[in-house]
């Protein structure tokens, strides 16, 4: 399953265990994206419809900063049942009192040209989203679990550089995904039957644009 593709309804109660013996590697964390676009939203149409391949274009940095000390370009692939990242580091960018034109231009200037034709094609910032993040794996490490919730997302197309005062309505969920190898497809399944978890196509992306447009 996608990271950000498939949602996971779940009510887990403090006393529930599961036998692959899940446990949490590391704390939660806050996870910050910017989406980019092109200009006639090809991204939110093809992701939206489903289509079997698609792909989204995001920056993403870690943590309660607007000033992040680093930061990812990440392109989220899809190509029929598997999905994959192409991630392209990048040092300290500045976000805060930055045109959007700035903020690309030192991203273009942070990552290879592989990554820059991935920008370069989709220039249009179009939202940004915060929510906080738990982690966990099981035992043997071959399937991680994480929990998104306090979710908010921020409207980014009429703004001149990032903007953190135009935050749209969203409804209070919480989003469960499974990430494994293709090749642990069998195990992960046997995984969610064994939790209590109602399986929703979900992309955070698309439920952004479809809040910013309600207003």
């Amino acid at each position: 399953l996608d990271g950000d593709d498939f949602g996971i309804d779940c009510d887990l109660g403090e006393d529930d265990l599961h036998p692959a013996g899940f446990f949490e590697p590391y704390p939660s964390r806050a996870v910050n994206n910017i989406y980019f676009d092109t200009y006639d939203y090809f991204a939110y149409r093809e992701n939206l419809s489903g289509a079997s391949a698609r792909s989204k274009v995001r920056y993403r940095w870690y943590g309660d900063t607007k000033e992040p000390d680093s930061g990812t370009l990440e392109v989220k692939r899809r190509r029929g049942g598997l999905g994959w990242k192409l991630s392209y580091r990048t040092g300290a960018v500045p976000i805060l009192d930055s045109t959007w034109t700035e903020l690309r231009h030192a991203l273009r200037k942070a990552i290879p040209a592989a990554g820059t034709l991935w920008l370069d094609a989709n220039p249009l910032a179009v939202l940004m989203n915060h929510y906080r993040r738990r982690y966990f794996e099981t035992s043997d490490r071959r399937v991680r679990l994480t929990f998104d919730w306090n979710q908010r997302v921020f409207d980014q197309r009429a703004s001149p550089g990032p903007a953190f005062d135009q935050r749209a309505h969203l409804p209070d969920t919480v989003v469960v995904e499974l990430k494994f190898d293709p090749t642990d497809r069998r195990f992960a399944s046997s995984l969610i039957q064994g939790l209590p978890l109602r399986l929703s196509r979900n992309s955070k992306y698309v439920i952004g644009c479809q809040a910013i447009q309600r207003g």
